[in-house]
């Protein structure tokens, strides 16, 4: 079935209503999943995630979040009043991504039924903004079901244009070790200062390069964010040690960063993360010319923001694309364009019908249509 322009924004008003900080989303899985069944959709929930299938054929994944980030200060606005004014709908989680899941729910269900000869899986997940619990269990699910992915859509507000890659995360942590001392006596007595020996490695990482800059993401990037050292004024620190956020690019493998970073520097290098690898898609992805023909006019970027692209395999084709803008994510008064809910689920069903006449099996007695345009 497919909705109407009032019943898609009152579905997206609806979200909007229904707290769901990263991980409470009980409430709000419940109401999707029940909106779901009551069209007609086959629907599993995965804890506070929930899984639809429709079709049959190479699957394409729709995957947004369901969760939210805590309302920062500032809002003038009910975060969770879903208050439309003069066509914007403001809201805790109304742009991010609240926004892509009622669109992706709009095309789900005006698809759901139509002979397309591909499986449509719509993943609305919890804990994006926390743990990615949300999708791992969805791809643990359709694993389990022998149901590899032909592609997949990330919705997150992109203002619909096309983020073809994605940068990846790595955390490490880097300790320098001295020896504590009076700080009154420590020069005469010679003990190393572990303060000054993290600074000088850190600086040393300041001036490397870490990788060659890549077509779409640019350079990879490393900064120190936390730095911890010393117990007391009059004591020299034994131990000091930075928290470094490496921004990864997909032209240089992480282990060989992480190499390169321990190479230039004294002291010891431990990783804390690397759940969240980096993603591209190649130019002549089935799914990357079916968004193309989608949306002509969608810019194609590199993205330096994580989503849950990053727990896709490396070979899986994937893109981040959704409606909203992400400079208003995580924002006081939040808010989305009701006209680019409305342009972001015809978006996803026009890419839908498009993909699948590139990959998808043929009924019985059809010609092939592998490799249509």
């Amino acid at each position: 079935m497919s909705l109407s322009a009032a019943e898609l924004l009152e579905l997206h008003a609806r979200l909007v209503e229904i707290p769901s900080l990263s991980g409470e989303e009980g409430a709000i899985a419940d109401f999707a999943a029940g909106y779901l069944a009551a069209r007609g959709a086959r629907v599993e929930r995965l804890g506070g995630s929930l899984l639809a299938l429709a079709g049959g054929g190479p699957l394409l994944l729709f995957d947004s979040h369901l969760d939210t980030v805590p309302a920062v200060p500032g809002w003038r606005r009910a975060p969770f009043a879903a208050t439309r004014e003069q066509g914007r709908v403001y809201g805790l989680g109304a742009n991010d991504a609240k926004a892509s899941v009622a669109a992706m729910t709009a095309a789900f269900l005006e698809l759901a039924r139509a002979p397309l000869g591909v499986t449509l899986a719509l993943a609305l997940v919890a804990e994006e903004e926390t743990r990615s619990r949300g999708t791992r269990d969805v791809l643990d699910a359709l694993a389990a079901r022998g149901l590899p992915i032909a592609g997949a859509v990330f919705g997150e507000p992109t203002g619909l244009d096309l983020a073809v890659a994605q940068k990846g995360l790595l955390v490490l942590e880097l300790t320098a070790r001295g020896r504590a001392a009076h700080a009154a006596h420590a020069r005469a007595l010679g003990a190393p200062n572990a303060a000054l020996l993290l600074a000088r490695d850190l600086i040393a990482l300041e001036r490397l390069e870490l990788a060659p800059e890549h077509a779409e993401l640019g350079a990879t990037t490393l900064e120190p964010t936390v730095v911890r050292a010393g117990e007391a004024r009059n004591v020299v620190p034994a131990e000091a040690s930075a928290i470094l956020d490496l921004r990864a690019t997909p032209n240089v493998a992480p282990e060989a960063l992480v190499a390169r970073v321990r190479a230039a520097v004294a002291g010891e290098v431990h990783v804390v993360s690397d759940r969240f690898a980096p993603r591209e898609t190649p130019p002549g992805s089935p799914l990357l010319a079916a968004a193309c023909e989608a949306r002509p006019e969608a810019r194609r970027f590199g993205s330096s923001t994580l989503s849950d692209w990053a727990l896709l395999p490396a070979s899986t084709p994937g893109i981040k694309v959704g409606p909203g803008r992400s400079e208003r994510s995580h924002t006081p008064d939040e808010f989305v364009e009701e006209q680019e809910i409305l342009d972001g689920a015809r978006f996803y069903a026009a890419l839908a019908r498009a993909f699948a006449r590139r990959v998808a099996t043929p009924a019985r007695g059809e010609p092939g249509r592998e490799g249509a345009a």
